[in-house]
């Protein structure tokens, strides 16, 4: 029931970072950060990957409504939702019968930071393109893309790294 409490909590407190501070903020016309990832990343290792999917929907969605996006953030999250448990099994082997919250402690650092990387570079380059519509800014788009993920994997490493065991 903790688990349960502590996933709605971080749901709303990341959207709402999101949504009214985040978003309003664009560093040169390239950098936007978006955080409100960290809480597919964070989702439990074995939850069943509809709930996962669904949530990814929802999350996304959230955000689409406040954004004024059309579905840009929904395809982008559940993408990344659907992909999770490949890219957890690609970085770590998980015992039989545990089921960790993705964090640095349960995956180490170096698999942990592997794995934020992969996901929010998969996220940010579905999200962009989506957005832009069309490969003509391919260069611009891409730029955009790495400036954007790393700013958002320096805050989500840095939000998780306060996060005790």
């Amino acid at each position: 029931m903790i688990v349960v409490l502590q996933n709605i909590m971080s749901f709303v407190l990341l959207v709402l970072v999101q949504v009214l501070a985040l978003n309003n903020v664009q560093f040169l016309g390239y950098i936007n950060p978006y955080i409100y990832i960290l809480f597919i990343l964070s989702l439990p290792v074995r939850l069943p990957q509809w709930i996962v999917l669904l949530l990814g929907f929802v999350l996304g969605l959230t955000i689409d409504a406040f954004s004024n996006t059309m579905g840009t953030h929904a395809f982008a999250t559940v993408l990344i939702a659907f992909v999770r448990s490949g890219v957890v099994h690609l970085f770590t082997s998980i015992e039989e019968g545990s089921n960790p919250m993705p964090s640095f402690y349960s995956f180490g650092v170096a698999a942990y930071v592997k794995y934020v990387i992969l996901l929010t570079l998969i996220h940010h380059f579905a999200l962009f393109f989506i957005e832009a519509f069309s490969f003509s800014l391919f260069w611009v788009v891409l730029f955009k893309i790495l400036l954007s993920s790393i700013v958002s994997i320096l805050i989500m490493l840095g939000i998780r790294s306060f996060y005790k065991r």
